[in-house]
């Protein structure tokens, strides 16, 4: 007799799947995306981890359900990601992930690895030695204040240092509104890739106390060599009144930085990194219930192994 088919692992499917305009629904068995013309794309919903549902996207009552049963995370986003404002079940109601990540935050010295590891993806060398959690964030803090100074200069921008009020937009200075343009846009990305992979937001390790501190911690790996560098652009264009820079600059970093994710595949490695990240914890993670993700359509076997009648 055939096996039943179990859902594919997190690890082993497609990251993520924007659509943009259409509507999402389930016909004849299959999740399908139907276009104005009533064409249908099918998507192979249980392979992906995520499926973010741009402006101009709608889905059926249906096509909601199927996706939590193969444990495929639903995310309401801006364009290109830009913003994230709403998401579905996490992780497809999977505990594992979620204990996985707390019982790592709370071993001081799993915790420490996790941190170490994050300073070597990011900055692209090992830790120092014989440095706590505190250590390490001073001294990240200070290579960071380099960095904002090293790309301001690069692309002639006039640089005061990263200050900003959050209760007060309009007082920050236009380089460090672009910068909070630019790092939001990411933030909403690495949510995402969080949410969708079973994980917390709220629980991080170098950042800590936040609803987002997870996300600060995925998000300040990749920042500097993503959405940074794009912000400085756009400010330097901006101060040399080049257009479209000029009349809109906020915008202009919104834009660039929707292109860069959807042209570098960014999201493509999000969720192994924090995977990745996750490993040097040196915690074996739980064993996955029998009953978590159940299938979406169960398949009954009919005739023999040659024949399905």
């Amino acid at each position: 007799m055939i096996a039943p088919p179990r859902p594919i692992p997190i690890k082993d499917r497609s990251s993520i799947l924007f659509v943009e305009k259409g509507q999402l629904d389930v016909l004849d068995g299959a999740f399908v995306v139907v276009d104005k013309n009533g064409v249908r794309t099918h998507i192979p919903v249980g392979g992906l981890a995520c499926l973010m549902l741009e402006p101009g996207a709608r889905i059926s009552h249906a096509a909601v359900a199927l996706a939590g049963r193969v444990g495929c995370l639903l995310v309401w986003v801006g364009e290109g990601g830009v913003r994230l404002y709403s998401a579905g079940q996490p992780g497809g109601a999977r505990a594992d992930r979620l204990l996985h990540q707390a019982r790592l935050a709370l071993d001081p010295d799993a915790r420490l690895n996790v941190v170490r590891k994050m300073y070597d993806m990011r900055f692209g060398e090992p830790a120092p030695q014989r440095r706590s959690v505190d250590q390490l964030r001073g001294i990240e803090g200070a290579r960071v204040k380099r960095l904002y100074e090293v790309l301001a200069s690069q692309y002639g921008v006039t640089w005061k240092g990263r200050r900003y009020d959050p209760g007060n937009w309009d007082a920050a200075d236009l380089a460090n509104r672009c910068l909070s343009q630019a790092t939001a846009s990411l933030y909403g990305l690495a949510e995402a890739a969080i949410l969708a992979a079973g994980y917390a937001p709220a629980i991080g390790f170098l950042h800590s106390g936040k609803p987002q501190s997870f996300v600060y911690d995925v998000a300040d790996v990749f920042k500097f060599e993503t959405v940074v560098p794009i912000a400085f652009r756009v400010v330097g264009e901006a101060q040399r009144g080049k257009e479209p820079a000029a009349s809109d600059p906020v915008g202009e970093v919104r834009r660039g930085c929707r292109d860069s994710f959807r042209r570098s595949g960014l999201l493509n490695t999000l969720i192994p990194s924090i995977e990745e990240m996750l490993a040097a914890g040196g915690l074996d993670p739980p064993p996955a219930p029998d009953e978590a993700q159940p299938i979406a359509i169960p398949e009954v076997p009919s005739g023999d192994v040659g024949h399905r009648g």
